[in-house]
C-alpha cells in the first residue's frame, strides 16, 4: 500500500519539478522513503502539502535541497545515513553540511534530521519527536486541538480510539511516561473538562473517559 501511494506522490512531484530539482528526484530516495513510511506518513496521515527535494538557495548562493519539506510547519525533514553523513565523509563535505544547516536556519526553516538507525530501531521515539514539534510549532498556526500540549492531544486521540475509556496504565503505555507524569497530564485534561473520572471517588480514580467537549474538539480537527 505504501509503495503505491509513494509512487503516485513521487510522480506528481516529478511532474511539477524543473531543472536540477527534477534531477534530484531521480536519485536514490531509499532513505527519504524510509522516513516517510515510518514517521511522516504515520504522523501526518497523508502526503498532502509535503514537498520532496525542496529547493533553497544557500548563503553562498548555491542551490541546496531538503529531503522533505512541510510548508505549514516551515520544517525541513532530513534522513541522514551514518555512512554517507559521518563515517566516510570528507572534511570538505563535513564543512559543506554544516554551512548547509546554517543556511536552512537562516532561511527561517526548522531543520529536523533523523538518522537511519533511529528510523530502523526507534520509530516510536522518532514519531514522538515529531508530535512534540507539531505541538510547539503548530500551535502558532492552528486553533483548537493544536493548542493543547502534545501529550494531552495524544491521550485524547488514543482515548477516543479505545471507545473513550482508559486507565492511567494505558496512558503510561501510550506516552512511555511514568505514572506520576501521567497523573499531571490527566489532571490538566480534567481541569479543561476534556476528561472525567469514572468511579473510585476523588482520592482513587481508576478509569477515565473523554467528554463530549473532547470528542467535538477531536472531530473538528479532522
Amino acid at each position: 500500500m505504501f509503495e503505491k501511494r509513494f509512487e503516485a506522490f513521487w510522480k506528481e512531484q516529478v511532474r511539477l519539478a524543473k531543472g536540477q530539482r527534477q534531477e534530484m528526484l531521480q536519485r536514490d530516495l531509499t532513505g527519504t522513503k524510509k522516513m516517510l513510511e515510518t514517521v511522516l506518513l504515520t504522523v501526518f496521515g497523508s502526503f498532502d502539502g509535503l514537498i520532496l527535494e525542496h529547493e533553497m538557495v544557500s548563503l553562498s548562493g548555491v542551490k541546496i535541497y531538503g529531503d522533505v519539506y512541510h510548508p505549514k510547519l516551515r520544517t525541513v525533514f532530513e534522513e541522514e545515513h551514518y555512512v554517507t553523513h559521518a563515517e566516510k565523509i570528507t572534511r570538505d563535505r563535513y564543512a559543506f553540511e554544516r554551512a548547509r544547516a546554517r543556511s536552512v536556519a537562516t532561511l527561517g526553516y526548522v531543520y529536523f534530521p533523523y538518522s537511519r538507525d533511529e528510523l530502523d530501531k526507534k520509530m516510536d521515539f522518532c514519531q514522538r519527536n515529531l508530535y512534540e514539534l507539531i505541538g510547539r510549532v503548530g500551535q502558532h498556526h492552528d486553533a483548537g486541538l493544536l493548542q493543547l500540549p502534545v501529550y494531552e492531544r495524544e491521550v485524547l486521540r488514543m482515548g477516543l480510539f479505545h471507545q473513550g475509556l482508559f486507565r492511567i496504565a494505558d496512558v503510561a503505555m501510550w506516552l512511555q511516561l511514568r505514572n506520576e507524569a501521567c497523573r499531571g497530564i490527566l489532571r490538566s485534561l480534567e481541569s479543561k473538562d476534556l476528561i472525567e473520572p469514572r468511579g473510585g471517588g476523588a482520592a482513587r480514580r481508576h478509569t477515565y473517559r473523554i467528554t463530549e467537549k473532547a470528542v467535538e474538539l477531536l472531530h473538528r480537527s479532522k
